[in-house]
């Protein structure tokens, strides 16, 4: 049997993988679109900021590792186009010479590419790029760009487009760097996938860190002056903004890249992604897709599309064992996510407010905010962590939680006891009969998670006391 997987990121590899460890028999082959297989696109920001010096270092295995498992790369490859009635996928070498590759069975993990907003001088008939110093980051070949504006143009300014997660990361990695960052997002508050509460905590970490930050602001051109760049904006209040600076880096999202699936009619879903079901097939025979290319099954939501390192990596898995003749069902994302920015940790699982409300499922969600310590107060070094919790007050089921505290509080493995919580389905008031761990330097009889718990159960439990 010849497994191909197109992309050599978290999916296709991930494929690859599980379906040599299921069969060992099987002739694997991955297409990847540059020389940089199953490279850690997540850890660019921490490279940019000389947390790690050796771009190498962010390889979770190298090419030599991926060979040893029997996995054979075809590099500076891309697939152009998909003969499903004949299994059959046609390429375009390094070389520039066409060739087709056979296979039984086929893994479309095309990931995503960055969102290009429609600002004079990003876009149009001569946009500016990477020689100008603008600059989008979503793969390897873009963080090298980065790297050589940093060491040639050795900028003093820089505006950030975008305040999610990347964006944050990579005005972090910029500050780190002595760089003065300002940051532009068009939302009311950054981080806008948390609630405003909690993104106005992450914006004064930015601002105690010399970061300039301007919400509810939108772009409205870029362009070269002199050697550098010039942006403009609109502001809230329809005040004017402008920043000469010497790089501008956009990080607005991303959008799923399914050209390729498309083109070969394959069913499209959820913003535009390839459309699957829980085993990854795709509407195409002996075709499956996974990643950031392909639908997202949400365990509360159902189909969306949701792009995270950690759901293409199971995803994958899935395909690749279904590809080789497994019957293996994806369980579900949540939608946990974790990031640093500075001395501050942000992380979130679920549904909030505002989602639950809309996703017609006829939930009456409700969320309350509390502010547990870390560890007991009579340790030192106890620090709150500000808590959110969404349930449904009809039947007190957990929907969803957020948590913004600072190192040591733990937030990223207390928001993962709120996601277990969440895959199982179990209510609010269910979390304070988990048995969690206890010692004073490091948490409470009753940990911060159940007490954040707690406070919710004091507001809406005793009034909707039915159970899901």
């Amino acid at each position: 049997m010849h497994l191909v997987a197109i992309g050599g990121s978290d999916a296709g590899i991930s494929a690859a993988l599980r379906a040599r460890e299921l069969d060992p028999g099987v002739d694997v082959t991955v297409v990847v679109a540059d020389a940089f297989p199953n490279y850690s696109i997540c850890g660019i920001p921490y490279h940019v900021s000389g947390d790690v010096p050796d771009w190498r270092n962010l390889a979770h295995r190298t090419r030599a590792d991926l060979e040893a498992a029997g996995v054979g790369l075809r590099l500076d490859t891309r697939a152009t186009a998909i003969d499903v009635a004949g299994r059959r996928l046609h390429l375009t070498g390094p070389d520039g010479r066409a060739d087709v590759v056979g296979y039984d069975a086929l893994v479309v993990g095309t990931g995503a590419v960055s969102a290009r907003p429609p600002i004079p001088g990003l876009t149009g008939p001569q946009p500016l790029g990477p020689g100008d110093g603008v600059h989008l980051l979503h793969s390897m070949g873009d963080l090298f760009a980065v790297m050589r504006t940093l060491e040639e143009r050795r900028p003093h300014t820089a505006v950030v487009i975008g305040a999610g997660y990347i964006g944050l990361e990579m005005a972090e990695g910029l500050a780190m760097r002595g760089i003065h960052v300002t940051q532009v997002e068009a939302l009311p508050e950054v981080l806008p996938t948390l609630d405003p509460a909690l993104g106005a905590l992450v914006r004064q970490e930015l601002t105690d860190h010399e970061v300039t930050v301007h919400t509810g602001t939108t772009v409205t051109g870029i362009a070269r002056d002199d050697d550098q760049l010039r942006v403009t904006a609109g502001g809230p209040d329809g005040r004017p903004w402008s920043w000469t600076v010497d790089l501008v880096l956009v990080v607005v999202g991303v959008r799923p890249d399914t050209a390729l699936a498309a083109a070969a009619g394959a069913e499209l879903g959820a913003k535009g992604a390839i459309a699957v079901d829980e085993r990854m097939h795709t509407s195409l025979p002996h075709v499956f897709a996974a990643g950031d290319c392909a639908v997202t099954h949400h365990r509360l939501l159902g189909p969306t599309w949701l792009p995270l390192g950690t759901t293409a990596h199971k995803q994958g898995r899935v395909a690749g064992e279904n590809a080789v003749g497994g019957d293996r069902r994806f369980a579900g994302s949540l939608g946990t996510q974790v990031v640093k920015v500075f001395g501050l940790v942000a992380a979130r699982t679920g549904l909030r407010d505002s989602e639950a409300s809309t996703a017609d499922q006829g939930w009456v969600p409700a969320t309350t905010a509390s502010s547990p310590d870390d560890h007991k107060a009579y340790f030192p070094g106890a620090t709150p962590i500000a808590a959110r919790v969404t349930g449904d007050t009809r039947t007190g089921r957990l929907l969803g939680a957020q948590l913004v505290g600072r190192p040591p509080a733990e937030v990223s493995k207390r928001i993962d006891v709120f996601a277990a919580a969440l895959f199982h389905r179990m209510t609010v008031e269910d979390l304070n009969d988990l048995d969690l761990s206890y010692t004073p330097p490091l948490g409470s009889p009753w940990d911060a998670v159940q007490l954040a718990a707690q406070a919710w159960t004091r507001d809406h439990a005793l009034r909707h006391p039915a159970r899901a």
